[in-house]
């Protein structure tokens, strides 16, 4: 059996006959094959190999718009986070659709989709692209499961190189100044730094999430736009070990909490959901100010509880387990810089043990870089009337944990 090319408007197509299973007489095919030639003799030569072969399959049509909205609706929706989902959306919407919605799938290449990164990246930072791409990938290998594609375009589509940035970490003497600030979310920053939790992490934690005998939390939902989710992986479904001061805090702060129907840590002022946005605006930037204190994003107050928990000495995998990452790689790759400067005094440990050094300084009382020390200078403020959020026998609990 052979078939054709035929050119309608600007779209060339494949022409042939196949047997149709139900009246079992052979039907014309016209099947759409893009706006070359030369892909069209491509396809033609594929497609007649199918047939002869008899492994063809008539594929769905559908263009790009509907196919991209008809996969938010029947995948993403159903199993995807809320948040997850709204981005996805946007994307589709926002900025996939004016592309290439009129595009039926069959005509959209891994050219064009590489064209479309490019054009992107004209634009945003290639971190952003890079999160188009994922639904982009997605879509399309849907589209061959559900049988409106052979072949994934987005398979071999590009993804942009990227340079992670350096992350902010507060110094010891920031975050005791950052923590004198007295305000209504003061106990929260506070537990934000001592725990490493994420800011939907802690806008959705529960009174009923601690042990109090054991001086835990477990953390086991994320608070996004007003819903409750469950956290980023299945591995921040964790438990973290408090430091008794942090409990003893925690505990005086459940007396003055306001109550809220959803038994909220950490409420609104006038107990409802905590907006991230606003607590913000309206709290994290005018306490930095205030407090003279470079301005860096709230994520920072994770990052510094890592670099606390590594200068303190903590086991890597400890602190993996506490942070929530999904592998040890993830915390490696991001502190693993923080960990190297630290690993420098271990040598000098193990030259002391075997006798190729005297007096090596102790780690945990260098004069500059040390968690002791400041903590120490911290004990000193407080007896001159400053507040002391990270005391050293608090801090040696967490060392030993």
């Amino acid at each position: 059996m052979k078939g054709s090319i035929q050119k309608k408007g600007k779209v060339y197509y494949i022409v042939f006959r196949v047997l149709d299973s139900g009246s079992k007489r052979l039907r014309q095919k016209w099947i759409p094959a893009g706006n070359s030639m030369r892909a069209a003799e491509k396809y033609l030569t594929e497609l007649m190999g199918d047939v002869h072969n008899g492994t063809f399959r008539e594929l769905k049509k559908a263009t790009f718009s509907q196919f991209a909205s008809h996969w938010l609706e029947s995948y993403a929706k159903l199993k995807t986070k809320p948040s997850t989902f709204r981005s996805y959306h946007d994307i589709v919407h926002k900025h996939l659709i004016p592309v290439m919605g009129d595009y039926l799938l069959t005509e959209i290449t891994t050219a064009k989709l590489q064209r479309y990164v490019a054009l992107r990246l004209g634009k945003v930072q290639p971190k952003t692209v890079i999160n188009e791409i994922v639904p982009i990938k997605e879509m399309f290998k849907h589209a061959v499961r559900w049988g409106y594609l052979k072949v994934n375009p987005a398979e071999y589509l590009e993804r942009p190189r990227t340079y992670r940035r350096e992350i902010e970490v507060l110094t010891l003497s920031e975050v005791a100044k950052f923590l004198q600030i007295d305000h209504f979310y003061r106990i929260a920053f506070l537990t934000g730094v001592l725990t490493g939790l994420r800011s939907g992490e802690l806008w959705g934690l529960q009174w009923n999430d601690f042990n109090w005998q054991l001086d835990q939390i477990f953390v086991k939902r994320a608070l996004w736009k007003g819903n409750f989710q469950t956290p980023k992986t299945k591995y921040s479904i964790r438990k973290i070990d408090l430091l008794p001061q942090l409990a003893n805090e925690l505990r005086h702060w459940k007396t003055t909490c306001p109550k809220n129907d959803f038994n909220l840590v950490f409420p609104s002022p006038e107990g409802k959901m905590s907006i991230h946005e606003n607590v913000i605006k309206r709290y994290f930037n005018p306490a930095l100010k205030k407090a003279e204190v470079r301005r860096v994003s709230f994520h920072s107050l994770r990052h510094t509880n890592a670099s606390i928990r590594i200068e303190a000495g903590q086991n890597i995998k400890y602190i993996q387990l506490q942070l929530g990452h999904a592998s040890i790689q993830t915390t490696l790759d991001r502190y693993g810089h923080l960990i190297r400067e630290v690993n420098t005094e271990q040598v000098r440990r193990l030259e002391n043990v075997l006798g190729y050094t005297e007096n090596s300084d102790s780690f945990s009382d260098s004069k500059n870089n040390s968690v002791r020390r400041m903590l120490e200078d911290s004990d000193k403020n407080e007896s001159e009337g400053v507040v002391n959020p990270l005391p050293v026998k608090h801090l040696e609990v967490v060392v030993n944990a």
